[in-house]
């Protein structure tokens, strides 16, 4: 009986998401990111024509990778993230914010016990499990294919 009045109150009192405009916002963002990236990779390869497409793919990804990192350490990423939610972390640059943020914010103690030892607290699962899915992926690839 408790419990039903508690899960009531709850709903009552919780404040309600804006679900549509929060799907919305971060679908924009994101593809707008992707967008930034494509004319990217386009400027490249109108200004280096014999470049392969490997290294094009490359210096595309160190250029956005470089753009979060800017935007982050300008303070600009953050307020696009509070906005954009998911639609700003999904992208590569998301995962520049996800190393340069705590880099900035553990500066105060120094360059060894702050910035070095904090930059990879968000980030460091995400290579971890990224390191073990290829791993896994391809052993499958080496037995099965």
């Amino acid at each position: 009986m408790e419990q039903e009045r508690y899960l009531k109150l709850i709903k009552v009192t919780s404040p309600k998401t804006p679900m549509v405009r929060t799907l919305v916002t971060s679908f924009v963002v994101g593809g707008f990111i992707c967008c930034i990236g494509q004319a990217v990779s386009d400027i490249l390869r109108a200004i280096y024509t014999q470049m392969p497409d490997t290294e094009l793919r490359m210096w595309t990804t160190v250029t956005m990778i470089f753009l979060g990192a800017l935007l982050t350490g300008l303070g600009l990423y953050d307020r696009l993230g509070y906005y954009a939610g998911g639609g700003s972390i999904i992208p590569i640059t998301g995962f520049a914010n996800s190393v340069v943020s705590p880099a900035m914010e553990y500066n105060r103690e120094g360059i060894f016990f702050g910035v070095c030892s904090k930059m990879f607290t968000v980030a460091g699962p995400i290579i971890v499990f990224g390191v073990v899915a290829s791993v896994i992926v391809g052993l499958f690839a080496l037995i099965f294919v």
